[in-house]
Formats: C-alpha cells, sequence, structure tokens
C-alpha cells in the first residue's frame, strides 16, 4: 500500500486546485489583458491620457502620436486601409475594448473585438511572435468561452434579468 500515499496526496492536491474560483481566474485574465491592450494603446495618442497604474488622467482631446501613424506607415503595413484610419482604429479600439473588459461589460464582444486584433497582428504584423500572441488568444478565448465571471457588470446584469 505505500504506492496509495502519493497517489492520494496527488488526488488531494488536484482537489484543491479544482478549488480555484473561476471568478478569480476571469478577473485575474480580464485585468491582465486589458492591461496589456490599455498600455499599447496609450503609446497611440497624446493629449487624453489616464494611467491605469497610477491613475493619473488629462484632460484634452486625444490626437495620434506621431510614431503611431509613422509605425503603422512604416512597420504594420496593414492591407486594406491607410496609415492615419488603421492607426486611430487601433488606438480606439485599445482603449474602449479594454475597459469594457476590466469592468466585465459586453466581455465576450470585446475579447473577440481584441482576439480578431491579436489574430491580425498575429498575421500580418509580427508572424514570429506567436508564443505571446498566443497566451493573450488564450485568455481572450476564455473570455469568449466562459464569461467575465462573478465580478463583473455583466454577471450583475444577466443576475438582475433572472428575476
Amino acid at each position: 500500500m505505500p504506492a496509495a500515499r502519493p497517489i492520494q496526496l496527488f488526488n488531494g492536491l488536484i482537489a484543491l486546485f479544482e478549488q480555484v474560483p473561476y471568478g478569480l481566474i476571469a478577473l485575474l485574465g480580464r485585468f491582465s489583458i486589458a492591461a496589456i491592450f490599455w498600455k499599447s494603446g496609450q503609446t497611440k495618442v497624446q493629449g487624453f491620457a489616464l494611467d491605469i497604474v497610477s491613475g493619473e488622467f488629462q484632460f484634452g482631446l486625444p490626437q495620434l502620436s506621431n510614431s503611431a501613424v509613422f509605425l503603422f506607415q512604416e512597420e504594420y503595413r496593414l492591407p486594406l486601409i491607410a496609415p492615419e484610419p488603421a492607426a486611430l482604429l487601433a488606438a480606439i479600439a485599445e482603449h474602449l475594448f479594454p475597459a469594457l473588459i476590466l469592468l466585465g461589460l459586453a466581455t465576450r464582444l470585446s475579447a473577440l473585438a481584441l482576439l480578431v486584433m491579436t489574430l491580425t497582428i498575429q498575421l500580418l504584423v509580427y508572424p514570429d511572435a506567436y508564443p505571446t500572441h498566443g497566451v493573450w488568444a488564450t485568455v481572450l478565448l476564455l473570455l469568449l468561452a466562459k464569461g467575465p465571471g462573478a465580478v463583473s457588470l455583466d454577471h450583475l446584469i444577466a443576475r438582475r434579468f433572472k428575476r
């Protein structure tokens, strides 16, 4: 029976891991993926800024940074869309969808939008960055499949309408 003891310990450990609440996993995933895209969006604008780490807020209309337009002209070179509108759409998407995901509002739609953006980046811009983009896609697919978890506005809205 000595072999049964390690198996019991292993099974006990697995049972302990299974007690980690999905809401905690989803909250951590939402915060992490939102921070990645938000920070990228912040590099594309000047004049309007909200740093989610420091909470510092500056008023003013957002303007694309020169570096953002340059990157879309010289490095990203997306087909079918000019650099200026592409940079503007990316800047808007990288602020809007992470904010919604962080709040847990329209989470699945926002995760889908960022997944499409991730796939675009992977396929058309940085094809060798699949390890990074794979992690992003995994978090976004988890949010698509399972939702934002209990600590979210989506969850509160769903509970209200179920009554």
